[in-house]
């Protein structure tokens, strides 16, 4: 099945990250203090970071979990995140599934603990964003939960009160521009679609300019 074309005109958007991976990795050294957090007042069997890239997010999902799994559409992030995992030593740990966020690779109810971060605003449509959080409830356990996270029209480079499609722009070291498809979600939008999907709201906030959900099965 072919992927969504998307409104920047790139058919596959994992095919900017397979040509950005290692410089965007190499900027991505270190997890979010919010996920951390989260994380760390958490525990279970099986942990997943859906939309993986270099895999920061699933090493501390790693030292929580039994098992981890990271999934993520694009091959060369997940080299990243492997290199990464095999350098810091938990590559045993650690399996790396390559996967879209819209129908994903696990059985149902499999998922204790889950980190969904910065990638479910690069779905094309509200109908595939959607979609993906229903895949997100899907796999969690009964009891299981997830941190969710989109980029927000609270952060100060954005003067929009509603949400919004736009490309950012990556410029590789060679000077060569590789431009994102992001939707840019008010925080009353985000709070609509994981209404609108299968998952539990346990709570919503916003943090240096990100909505973060805290969802359950």
């Amino acid at each position: 099945m072919p992927d969504p074309p998307t409104p920047t005109g790139d058919p596959a958007p994992h095919r900017v990250y397979d040509r950005i991976a290692a410089h965007f990795s190499e900027t991505r050294a270190h997890p979010w203090p919010d996920v951390a957090d989260f994380v760390a007042e958490r525990e279970g069997a099986r942990g997943l970071d859906l939309g993986c890239g270099n895999g920061r997010h699933a090493e501390l999902l790693v030292e929580q979990c039994e098992t981890a799994i990271g999934v993520d559409a694009s091959a060369g992030l997940l080299a990243e995140a492997r290199a990464r995992a095999a350098e810091r030593g938990y590559a045993d740990a650690l399996a790396l599934v390559r996967g879209d966020a819209r129908r994903v690779p696990l059985a149902a109810e499999t998922i204790d603990l889950a980190v969904y971060v910065a990638t479910l605003h690069h779905l094309p449509s509200r109908t595939a964003r959607v979609a993906s959080l229903d895949e997100l409830a899907r796999v969690l356990a009964p009891g299981g939960e997830a941190l969710v996270s989109v980029w927000s029209t609270t952060h100060e480079r954005f003067a929009e009160d509603e949400g919004f499609d736009t490309t950012v722009e990556w410029t590789l070291p060679g000077g060569d521009v590789e431009g994102r498809f992001y939707h840019i979600y008010d925080p009353a939008e985000f709070r609509a679609d994981l209404d609108a999907s299968a998952l539990g709201v346990v709570d919503v906030s916003e943090s240096r300019g990100n909505s973060y959900a805290v969802v359950t099965s």
